[in-house]
């Protein structure tokens, strides 16, 4: 296994040099070991999927969709596909929260159930099982990481189940296509409206944060949004130091928790 994780690392530190290349952006220390963390905690306790892997990375695409503005769409995902004996599977790999996919399952069934048609259409044939991969790590892998405590570590391995079955349904594929093409037009329309300051404040589906920070603090479109002003105002309280931080690359308190609670551990085991 160590060896097979040593390969890993070297793969992903020239792909990641290839990317940077390729976009001309590169990432933080701390972003880029927990995308490494991912990677090597995904074949850990998947490994049984990526060897069995026949076809990865299988890019479906379902191209010359019309939206009801008469523009033209193409819906296109990448997946990767096992062929088990006479069965396939087909896994969608993310990095979202095992937490927001669970309660956010419709969202992901529509999304796949396009993909499931695509793949009925190119080969003919129905899928066994279906299911999202969610690569986030959760807390207590992230302490044992921090703290390089490979028996904690094992033990949130076993307790983590990272594999969220998805059930297809086709038969609301043309509503969901229309759905896109709406999406599109608005994109294009340049119709983007942001929801109430109320909705700022309530805490996010599948998630311990609230909306204004799982979602607008990733928004570049906050510098210019009327309800994220007014939920800085709020909490800042007129305060010009204060208010300059909701504006500023924001801080993820459950990860400030965990760095400090992974610290507290240390120093415990030090004393």
């Amino acid at each position: 296994m160590e060896d097979m994780e040593q390969k890993i690392r070297y793969f992903f530190e020239h792909n990641y040099e290839l990317l940077k290349l390729d976009g001309g952006h590169a990432l933080t220390g701390n972003v880029k070991e927990e995308a490494l963390q991912q990677v090597l905690m995904y074949w850990r306790k998947l490994k049984y999927i990526a060897q069995k892997a026949t076809d990865a990375e299988v890019r479906l695409s379902l191209p010359n969709q019309e939206t009801p503005k008469g523009r033209k769409f193409s819906i296109n995902g990448v997946v990767d596909i096992i062929r088990d004996d006479d069965q396939i599977h087909m896994y969608d790999v993310k990095t979202h929260d095992l937490e927001y996919i669970t309660e956010n399952r419709q969202i992901y069934q529509e999304q796949l159930s396009i993909y499931a048609h695509i793949w009925h259409q190119l080969r003919s044939k129905n899928l066994d099982f279906v299911a999202v991969i969610s690569t986030a790590l959760p807390k207590n892998i992230k302490q044992a990481l921090r703290i390089n405590d490979e028996a904690r570590l094992c033990k949130a391995l076993s307790e983590w189940n990272p594999l969220v079955p998805i059930d297809i349904n086709e038969q609301g594929l043309t509503k969901m296509i229309k759905q896109f093409g709406e999406v599109v037009d608005n994109i294009e329309d340049r119709v983007f409206v942001c929801p109430p300051e109320k909705t700022l404040n309530e805490r996010f589906k599948g998630s311990k944060q609230t909306f204004a920070t799982k979602v607008c603090s990733n928004c570049d479109g906050r510098f210019s949004c009327k309800s994220y002003r007014a939920y800085a105002r709020n909490f800042a309280k007129g305060k010009t130091r204060e208010l300059s931080k909701y504006f500023e690359s924001s801080i993820d308190k459950d990860e400030q928790e965990d760095w400090l609670e992974a610290n507290s551990i240390v120093a415990e085991k030090n004393v």
